[in-house]
């Protein structure tokens, strides 16, 4: 990718690979999320699991001060691999699966398929080339699109978050049984209306933020910089790989302690507030609170509970995802013959 001569504020070179994404720029709006969800769907079937094992190390000790000779249900993610394995099979290690894939086709639909359109709208709205490669623009574009997909996404999670923290055998955390994904939505609406179905909405936009901002910023970037120093010197499978690997990386760390809040306000019970009557989380009103509480109780520790499975998560997620994106693109494009 050759760079840019100019310095003025409308042609910046710096890291202008930053923001862009082969794919979306030529495929129309509907098709780029499509694709999007399509490479999305593709990688939680695989990492829906860690997924899982995720959810219940993050509500185990949930408000309890720390004491290492305190009895645990979950020893590290390695035992709640066993133990799930032993006492509910693969159903209860994919626990969620259905929800899963909607709310990745929503998300990934959002984040993927609109990032490009939003990047050329707030390079405009700041003065830039539409396809100027400008670091917070790109940043701010991550963080727009993927607020949008997690808002529309929310009500799937929240029950995926639900199923997932269910165990029948060995339950942390609040517990909430539902037979299938619509007797769950259908449960939510008719205790509490479909205000019900966004409980811990603000957790999942500030998780989320935290992670597009930085998901296809770091990706692209990752890429320009393979180009430039000669390490990778053509688009292709191995630069993908590599490029999503360091995304993954810096996508699991910027996101954790959101990620501990977002699966603490989700699967919260409610109450009925005494004094104003309205419903309201049972233990935090806000992903702040959570936040607050969760440090006063446990520590900073208490944030980074269930990392090593949300690595296990995040980084092949955000790998397949990516080079998934690219795959069903391209060939999309080929099929179409429009490469």
């Amino acid at each position: 990718m050759s760079q840019p001569a100019a310095l003025d504020k409308r042609d910046v070179p710096v890291p202008a690979a930053a923001a862009k994404a082969p794919v979306a720029a030529q495929l129309s709006l509907l098709e780029s999320f499509m694709v999007g969800g399509a490479a999305g769907c593709t990688a939680v079937t695989v990492t829906n699991v860690a997924e899982t094992m995720k959810t219940r190390l993050q509500l185990q000790g949930e408000l309890v001060k720390a004491d290492a000779n305190a009895p645990r249900v979950y020893n590290n993610v390695w035992d709640v691999f066993r133990k799930t394995w032993q006492n509910e099979g693969i159903r209860g290690l994919q626990r969620g699966l259905v929800p899963a894939y909607g709310y990745q086709i929503l998300l990934n639909g959002c984040r993927l398929g609109f990032y490009e359109p939003a990047r050329h709208l707030v390079n405009r709205a700041a003065g830039y080339a539409p396809d100027a490669g400008v670091a917070w623009t790109a940043i701010t574009a991550g963080a727009l699109t993927g607020c949008m997909g997690a808002c529309l996404g929310s009500p799937l999670f929240l029950i995926k978050a639900r199923m997932q923290a269910y165990s029948p055998a060995l339950p942390v955390g609040a517990q909430h049984h539902y037979r299938n994904s619509w007797d769950a939505l259908s449960t939510i609406v008719r205790k509490r209306g479909v205000k019900g179905l966004y409980q811990g909405v603000s957790a999942a936009v500030l998780r989320t933020a935290c992670g597009s901002s930085v998901q296809l910023p770091s990706y692209n970037y990752a890429k320009y910089m393979f180009k430039k120093y000669g390490i990778i010197k053509n688009d292709g499978f191995a630069m993908y790989l590599a490029a999503s690997s360091v995304s993954g990386v810096v996508v699991c760390a910027a996101m954790q302690p959101a990620d501990t809040a977002l699966t603490r306000m989700y699967n919260q019970n409610t109450i009925t507030d005494p004094v104003t009557g309205k419903t309201r989380g049972a233990l935090y009103s806000s992903p702040i609170d959570c936040l607050w509480k969760t440090f006063k109780t446990e520590g900073i520790k208490g944030w980074y509970k269930g990392t090593t499975a949300h690595f296990l998560r995040i980084a092949p997620h955000t790998v397949i995802t990516l080079v998934a994106n690219e795959v069903i693109g391209n060939e999309y494009l080929r099929l179409r013959g429009r490469e």
